[in-house]
């Protein structure tokens, strides 16, 4: 399954004044992993240092990560850089062989506190002879069996929190290489997902973000097998002070009955979810080798709104998928309505190296981008609809920094004057600019 990629969160680059720079690409779990691995590393007191936490999701998303790496060695040619994150795990010797980089880390190694006190103290950073293989600490991701889960405390760049509860990921779909960098499917007990979310609490935060690889999949390998519904179930009961509590993408599919019941009864799990959704035609999801049926979506959505009436959906879908023709194509056009989506991010497809997809019959580049950009069309009418809809709608809205705030639905508000971050707020917005709402 693809990670949690919805667009807010695909990009971010953070400076601090010890000179200890992270660049984060992709999906929240890397923002999570981020914020981890910078704590570490500032506690074990490296510092003039630049850490690229990479990703894999897309050929793109690698190219850019290795461009990074040249930008910041560019800058200040005397600081190291470390490389980590999905593309240095998959590809770790294609990093290596970088004169640019200093160190390249697996995922599973950079959550180690142990491997960055070793970088501070270390004499080989910085150092540009030396040898590829000298610079490697990645190990297998696929004999990993324990979930390491990242803490952060809480973001300060953030007024939610987010707690990876999963990593990983069983599914072997055929456009897809992040199992790859992410090893299988494992999953944090709920007792330590408790404590980290009350630990966000206490710090403040309103909202809280559940994450994972495959978040649907939570629970299968422990013990007890909870459900991301019991969950979600056990959070809530737990901290009956706590507002907002929101999950990032699921797999339809695999939504339990009780995360079924909980969005029907219970107002502080947040009426919008995420779907990973892929494609809308049935043979195009049989090639990807997803385990839902175009019905199967069409229905889950019906279902869920019948259960939760204010519920908002987004999706993820790609474009140009391999062998895909226009009557294709076609199909994922039309399941942005049949679903009734308002946030859906598009992916032009793009060939990753050892996927099958990869060896079927490819489409043209042209083709692809102008697939892409029909989808994105009928992407920016459904969100623009969405927003309409809410003009004039009383909204209970989380503000953010930069005079933004989140509704319960996630209705993106833009406010005119200057708003503290982190208040629960009554909003009621006056105009859509076709990607928020705006607000006095």
């Amino acid at each position: 399954m693809r990670p949690n990629n919805n667009p807010e969160d695909l990009r971010s680059s953070e400076k601090r004044e010890d000179a200890l720079e992270v660049v984060t690409f992709g999906c929240r779990l890397n923002i999570v992993e981020s914020e981890a691995l910078r704590l570490q590393a500032e506690a074990a007191g490296l510092k003039d240092a630049a850490i690229v936490n990479s990703c894999a999701v897309t050929a793109e998303a690698t190219r850019q990560a290795r461009q990074a790496v040249r930008r910041l060695k560019r800058e200040q040619p005397d600081r190291p850089v470390i490389v980590t994150g999905c593309a240095a795990q998959i590809e770790p010797a294609r990093f290596a062989d970088m004169p640019e980089v200093d160190r390249v880390l697996g995922n599973d190694e950079k959550l180690r506190p142990e491997n960055w006190a070793v970088l501070a103290r270390s004499n080989s950073l910085g150092h540009s002879d030396t040898a590829a293989a000298d610079k490697l600490d990645v190990g297998d991701i696929m004999a990993r069996t324990a979930m390491r889960a990242p803490v952060t405390g809480r973001f300060t760049s953030h007024t939610r929190g987010f707690v990876q509860v999963q990593n990983g990921c069983d599914h072997r779909c055929t456009f897809c290489v992040i199992p790859f960098g992410r090893g299988n499917s494992r999953s944090l007990a709920i007792a330590d997902v408790v404590a980290q979310c009350r630990t966000l609490l206490e710090a403040g935060a309103r909202e809280i973000v559940l994450t994972g690889v495959d978040l649907t999949s939570y629970g299968r390998d422990l013990a007890d097998q909870p459900s991301l519904g019991r969950l979600a179930g056990a959070i809530l009961s737990a901290l009956p002070d706590l507002p907002r509590l929101r999950l990032s993408s699921i797999d339809a599919v695999e939504v339990d009955d009780a995360l079924r019941d909980l969005l029907a009864t219970e107002a502080r799990l947040m009426p919008h979810l995420h779907l990973s959704l892929q494609a809308g035609d049935d043979l195009i999801l049989k090639r990807m080798k997803r385990r839902h049926s175009r019905d199967d979506a069409i229905r889950f959505c019906a279902e869920i709104r019948e259960l939760r009436p204010d519920i908002v959906f987004g999706a993820d879908l790609i474009a140009g998928f391999p062998t895909e023709d226009e009557a294709m194509f076609a199909r994922s056009l039309d399941l942005v309505g049949e679903c009734g989506l308002s946030f859906v991010h598009v992916f032009p497809y793009s060939a990753r190296p050892g996927t099958p997809a990869a060896r079927m019959p490819q489409l043209s580049g042209e083709v692809i981008s102008e697939r892409a950009a029909r989808l994105r069309a009928v992407a920016s009418t459904a969100q623009q609809h969405h927003l309409t809809e809410r003009i004039g709608r009383p909204l209970s809205v989380l503000t953010e920094r930069g005079n933004t705030g989140r509704a319960e639905d996630f209705t993106l508000i833009r406010f005119s004057s200057d708003i503290a971050p982190g208040e629960i707020v009554p909003v009621t917005g006056h105009a859509a600019d076709g990607k928020a709402l705006l607000a006095a």
